[in-house]
């Protein structure tokens, strides 16, 4: 997938996916989903990701030089206007790799992450689709929610993109508010749910299991010393963390194969933490994970974080945190 921060780099002309997307949940794959019917198929092997907002370090290679070559593009923003606006850092549940992972699984050909400047921000409705859409991407297709604002003030919305859109001949669909189990799917729903440790509502409304995405780092070694070895992950820092406590996870290896867990999302206070960690045992594996990517994805909060009157209590309850990791992990998710 062919990843850009600037416009004038960017693949054209496109058929465009518009929004934040920051979860890639159901609703999300509902917009995205009107832009990937019968797009055409590229070979982007060669593109590699050169870091969060830059343009991918080498051009894509086409798999045929096709004139009527339409490319599958999602437009999203760095950083999140609401961060923008507000000058608060905002977490997320899909910081920008992971975004490219899955919108890369979804079949998009392109991300163009426009930075959200005041520029940006002032734009009208109109110059937005002029400038953005028609100008730079030569737009033949734009895709948005339903719920939909753009411009200054937030003063557009998906009607008026139509509006617009049909002044310069695109066409233009509009995409349903999504409901699950009677509640609407939204990024600030699952944030809720992954809040008060409902990792199951979560992975039903993002389609998927919720995952947790960083390098192991050396640790204090204390689960060696108690039987119970841990990988320490390290996290990008606008990673959005669930509720603190104990979950049954599978764990995916930089090889792609995946292993039964028990993950900590906590302070350890048995042992005096004195940070937020991830720590995370594979159940019935053994090797060097030091410096290795993991993926875990959250299947079942088990329990809260607890303070323990000592280590064998500790350990006792780890031990039983494994059976029951164990009966939730049956099959791979």
């Amino acid at each position: 997938m062919w990843v850009t921060s600037s416009l004038t780099t960017a693949l054209s002309p496109a058929k465009v996916a518009l929004g934040n997307f920051d979860g890639v949940h159901l609703g999300h794959q509902a917009v995205i989903g009107e832009i990937l019917h019968d797009a055409p198929q590229r070979d982007f092997s060669l593109s590699q990701v050169r870091g969060e907002g830059a343009e991918s370090e080498l051009s894509p290679r086409l798999s045929g030089d096709r004139d009527d070559r339409i490319y599958a593009t999602v437009i999203s923003f760095n950083p999140h206007p609401q961060e923008f606006f507000t000058g608060t850092a905002r977490s997320l549940l899909t910081p920008v790799h992971e975004k490219v992972d899955l919108l890369r699984s979804l079949g998009v050909e392109q991300l163009v992450l426009l930075p959200f400047t005041r520029e940006l921000a002032r734009l009208t409705p109109e110059a937005f689709v002029s400038e953005i859409l028609q100008r730079h991407l030569q737009t033949q297709r734009v895709s948005v929610g339903e719920n939909f604002h753009f411009g200054r003030n937030r003063s557009g919305n998906s009607a008026r993109l139509r509006q617009i859109a049909q002044d310069y001949h695109m066409e233009t669909s509009i995409a349903g508010l999504q409901y699950l189990e009677g509640h609407r799917i939204s990024s600030s729903t699952i944030r809720q749910a992954l809040t008060e440790g409902e990792v199951e509502r979560a992975n039903r409304l993002l389609g998927r299991p919720y995952q947790l995405q960083g390098t192991v780092e050396l640790g204090q070694q204390l689960g060696r010393t108690l039987g119970f070895p841990t990988a320490n992950l390290k996290l990008p820092q606008d990673k959005f963390l669930p509720r603190w406590g104990v979950y049954s996870a599978w764990v995916q290896l930089d090889d792609g194969s995946k292993v039964p867990a028990v993950m900590n999302l906590g302070s350890r206070p048995t042992v005096a933490g004195d940070r937020p960690t991830v720590e995370v045992h594979l159940l019935d594996w053994q090797g060097d994970l030091y410096n290795r990517s993991l993926t875990v994805h959250l299947m079942t909060y088990l329990r809260p974080e607890q303070q323990f009157p000592g280590l064998d209590a500790l350990k006792a309850q780890i031990h039983q945190d494994c059976q029951t990791a164990r009966s939730h992990l049956q099959t791979l998710p």
